[in-house]
């Protein structure tokens, strides 16, 4: 670099600097002093050319919070500094230290052009491919239905879950050719099934790209097995399936009682394996003790290998805290990440909920993070999680949509598949799943001895018909105030 370029660079970072110390005047005169140490203080200047200030940010997550909430006082200081032609441009940290996802630029000052950021752990259904376009989809060309938000980079490894993790490893980087195949993984929810497939599909892409990954909940398996029979055409569904090079199938167990899918997927299945096609599934509890399941299916889970996930011990939840702090570029207390590692013991996503909740009280009270402060947030958070259980049952719920639909109890728990019932009966398994702590399986027994992938195929529809159907968001509103849901 010549001399002239270098003094160019100085002064340009230097003016940077200096522009951005005095927005944080301005900031720090507008915003409680725990907010400022909070979301301001990680930030840094990166360049200003002419009146466009950029600002590194630590995460999406964090970029997203200054949006919500600080963006007027952002203005503000940019304003004050820059003037009416002054802009702010964020550079967002997607993955530290790989070099695949650089940092990206965006232009708040201009919304429109604002690339936006997904937070959905999984795709949509209607992001999923359709049984229907097997027929002309290329399979190297096809949606693998991966979220790029999970990698083996960020999960945490643990004694809990170490087998699993360095199985799921060692597959991602020879798949089809290690004795792991087909690989089975179980566990109760929220450990990191879900993550490792993920992870799985991810490495292999980035691998081997001509490779064909394929990630599907089994409850979509079914929905689209049973479009295909509807349609005539199982036979261009199972030729799609046999294409996939990796097949990674999250949650074996909704297959229980589909007699004709799992003689679909048996066939995949054996199809997949006997050409050196890698397979990976997860379930929510072993081989051995899933129910509903053929057992020549079951013998050949047991093929491979079988590896489950636990409950994360204290050492693990102290990692999965201290990781999740890093990854969104906040900054808390020891002695309040411990005493959060030492009392969420359930599982990793009740953990890293609890922390974000923690987070986002302290700045919205303008608060400092202490114990006082995290000890009354989780006491909230049981209270309100009981105050559910108690005020919220099934039986209330189904009550309250049999009457808002007219139609008998004894019909909404029975199989009739009359229109304005089965409307009535999916509804109330929505509220059920989205607003009590009863897992799929026990709704399902509370609606006449329904299976896991009822449940589940019911509040995906609702979700979607809510999305574009206006009159049925009104009807759910009303479900809602009807049972004192408002806020929840």
């Amino acid at each position: 670099m010549s001399m002239p370029d270098k003094m160019l660079t100085n002064i340009t970072t230097k003016d940077c600097e200096l522009v951005w110390k005095n927005c944080l005047k301005v900031i720090r005169a507008s915003v409680g002093e725990q907010s400022f140490k909070t979301w301001f203080e990680p930030i840094r200047p990166v360049k200003l050319h002419h009146t466009v200030l950029t600002i590194q940010v630590p995460s999406q997550f964090f970029y997203e919070w200054l949006e919500e909430h600080y963006v007027n006082v952002l203005k503000k200081a940019i304003y004050s500094e820059l003037g009416a032609e002054g802009k702010l441009e964020y550079s967002i940290i997607i993955d530290k230290g790989n070099e695949q996802h650089q940092p990206f630029t965006i232009n708040i000052s201009n919304p429109k052009n604002v690339k936006p950021v997904d937070h959905s752990p999984l795709p949509t259904q209607k992001q999923f491919f359709s049984p229907f376009d097997m027929r002309t989809v290329p399979p190297h060309h096809a949606h693998s239905n991966l979220s790029n938000k999970y990698s083996f980079e960020n999960f945490i490894e643990g004694e809990c879950n170490r087998l699993a993790y360095s199985a799921s490893f060692s597959v991602a980087h020879n798949p089809g050719a290690t004795a792991f195949n087909p690989l089975v993984i179980h566990g109760g929810v929220g450990l990191g099934k879900t993550h490792l497939l993920h992870a799985i599909g991810n490495e292999v892409k980035a691998l081997f790209p001509e490779k064909f990954v394929l990630y599907v909940p089994s409850d979509l398996f079914i929905t689209q097995f049973v479009d295909a029979l509807k349609n005539q055409a199982v036979q261009e569904f199972t030729n799609y399936y046999m294409q996939v090079e990796v097949l990674l199938v999250d949650d074996i167990q909704f297959l229980a009682g589909k007699e004709k899918t799992q003689e679909n997927f048996f066939h995949i299945f054996n199809y997949l394996h006997q050409s050196g096609k890698q397979i990976v599934m997860t379930c929510d509890t072993a081989p051995k003790d899933l129910k509903g399941l053929h057992d020549r299916l079951l013998s050949r889970f047991k093929w491979g290998l079988v590896a489950d996930v636990q409950v994360p011990d204290y050492t693990t939840r102290l990692s999965i805290v201290k990781a999740k702090m890093q990854t969104e570029g906040i900054k808390i207390p020891n002695e309040v990440v411990e005493y959060v590692a030492k009392n969420v013991d359930t599982n990793v996503r009740e953990l890293q909920g609890v922390l974000i909740s923690l987070v986002a009280k302290a700045s919205l009270m303008r608060q400092e993070i202490d114990i006082d402060l995290t000890e009354k947030t989780l006491n909230q958070i049981i209270q309100n999680v009981k105050q559910i259980e108690v005020d919220l049952n099934i039986e209330l719920i189904q009550k309250a949509v049999a009457e808002h639909f007219n139609v008998s109890l004894d019909d909404l728990l029975s199989g009739t598949r009359k229109k304005e019932v089965a409307n009535a009966r999916q509804i109330a398994m929505f509220i059920c799943q989205n607003y009590t702590n009863m897992s799929l399986k026990a709704i399902g027994e509370y609606f006449g001895g329904r299976d896991h992938s009822t449940v589940s195929h019911a509040s995906r529809t609702v979700t979607e018909r809510l999305e574009n159907d206006p009159l049925y968001k009104n009807i759910i509103e009303a479900l809602k105030a009807k049972l004192n849901l408002r806020g929840k």
